[in-house]
């Protein structure tokens, strides 16, 4: 799955010092002058809250349409490799990352450079934080500020045209893999009206998984299914075992085009813009199930 190995690649290449508690305005010498993202959603992040001078170099990728929704502003920029050697050859006074890795932290933080952890979104207040604390960080708090009452509008746009009564839903990737409650996109559907089902079916193919994710059968899709199956980035064809879960004659069958939605995972990957463009899209989608 896209999500999962783009963090798994994070997490193994990416160094960092834990983003908490609340980002002072600017530092003793101002604002940072080069700006490096080692990071899809500081990325994005970074594009929408910083000046275009500021931003030194973006991740490899930042110019993924499968991954971003802000490819074309990110094209005009450097992009880094995975490794430190590119970081450091941009001369950042910032580079911001994602999940901890030390020995790449330690190198950077040696040769005095601050490393920020921006750090992995699983609901939309934390997106909203997240926003007002990157906008201090890069030294436009309005900006900021801004951001996260765009990201409460669209809740707001989202919420009025939701799903009532609500209906039952998963969020269903290759193979059968389920996104969990924790998660952008439970929280965004929740908004809308389409909450998971909330009986406990028995088996490994049951609904009641693991609060990160898990696996359903295709079985219990079938007879047993939610009302609603919202799928991310399907394939259009059967060519492997994991598009053929997704391409199934009787999944589709059963989930028509009224009982499915299809939410492209650029939209829950990260808090920020692609939150904000996440929230309208699914207020769009959401009206052919009514």
């Amino acid at each position: 799955m896209i999500k999962k190995t783009i963090f798994a690649a994070m997490s193994i290449l990416v160094p960092l010092a834990v983003f908490c508690g609340s980002v002072q305005n600017t530092r003793a010498d101002g604002p940072p002058k080069r700006i490096v993202s080692f990071n899809l959603c500081a990325d994005q992040l970074l594009l929408a809250l910083a000046d275009p001078a500021q931003i030194a170099g973006l991740s490899p990728y930042a110019v993924n349409p499968l991954l971003s929704v802000m490819t074309d502003r990110a094209a005009a920029f450097p992009r880094l490799d995975w490794d430190a050697e590119s970081v450091v050859n941009l001369a950042p006074d910032l580079v911001l990352g994602g999940p901890s890795h030390r020995p790449i932290h330690a190198m950077l933080s040696a040769m005095g450079i601050r490393v920020v952890d921006v750090e992995l979104i699983r609901n939309l207040a934390d997106a909203r934080r997240q926003a007002i604390e990157v906008g201090k960080l890069v030294g436009y708090p309005e900006r900021g500020e801004a951001l996260a009452r765009q990201i409460e509008q669209a809740e707001a746009r989202l919420s009025a045209v939701a799903l009532k009564p609500p209906l039952t839903a998963l969020v269903i990737q290759r193979e059968g893999y389920r996104e969990g409650p924790a998660s952008l996109a439970s929280g965004m559907l929740s908004i809308a009206g389409l909450r998971p089902p909330q009986r406990a079916a028995g088996g490994a193919g049951g609904f009641m998984a693991a609060e990160q994710g898990g696996f359903v059968s295709l079985e219990h899709l079938l007879t047993d299914g939610p009302d609603v199956l919202v799928l991310q980035d399907p394939p259009r064809e059967a060519q492997d075992q994991g598009a053929l879960f997704i391409t199934h004659p009787a999944l589709l069958t059963r989930y028509g085009a009224n009982r499915r939605i299809d939410l492209p995972e650029r939209y829950t990957l990260c808090g920020g813009p692609p939150l904000l463009a996440g929230l309208d899209y699914l207020a769009k989608a959401i009206t052919t199930l009514k």
